[in-house]
């Protein structure tokens, strides 16, 4: 028997893998690094207004983000649930718009690149309001937060790119279309 508003379905998962130009080390603190989170997701106007607002997350810490999508103002408090410096870590919604959110970050030296490392997303999450919210969640949000994450990540990509002999960068941080 199913509860009335439970949603049973197969639960949406986003997988990501970027090729980053920088140490696995260096991609881990810039991912858990609350200012670059907020210029990685211009977009959307995020910012932290909970919980650790500044500096880097660590294992514990919990942070409230506000952001515009669909129009509309969101909020989201995230806890970062496993700390494995430099090889990954894990935040969890612990409230916001999600029934479920769950987002692993893992970062290895690419081994096509000793210079490199992959930076890989995998967000398994569940929308509210039943079988509603589990093909809203098909068929809008999975392809939005997709496209959300994979400009995040060129931001960063971008950002941690190597600087060009004379000291400028190679790459300038843009976002995807």
């Amino acid at each position: 028997m199913i509860s009335a508003g439970v949603y049973r379905g197969p639960v949406p998962r986003i997988e990501l893998t970027t090729e980053v130009q920088a140490v696995p080390e260096t991609v881990f603190d810039a991912c858990l690094d609350v200012g670059m989170h907020t210029r990685s997701m211009g977009t959307s106007a995020e910012r932290a207004v909970g919980g650790v607002t500044t500096g880097r997350l660590t294992a514990g810490d919990a942070v409230t983000w506000e952001a515009r999508h669909f129009g509309l103002t969101w909020r989201m408090t995230v806890r970062i649930t496993d700390y494995r410096r430099p090889y990954g870590f894990t935040d969890e919604q612990i409230s916001g718009p999600f029934a479920r959110w769950r987002h692993e970050h893992s970062f290895v030296p690419d081994p096509a690149d000793s210079s490199a490392a992959l930076m890989r997303d995998v967000i398994d999450f569940t929308a509210p309001m039943g079988l509603v919210g589990g093909l809203v969640a098909s068929i809008v949000l999975r392809p939005y937060l997709r496209r959300l994450i994979a400009r995040r990540n060129a931001y960063l990509a971008a950002s941690l790119a190597e600087p060009a002999p004379g000291g400028r960068s190679s790459r300038r941080p843009q976002l995807p279309s």
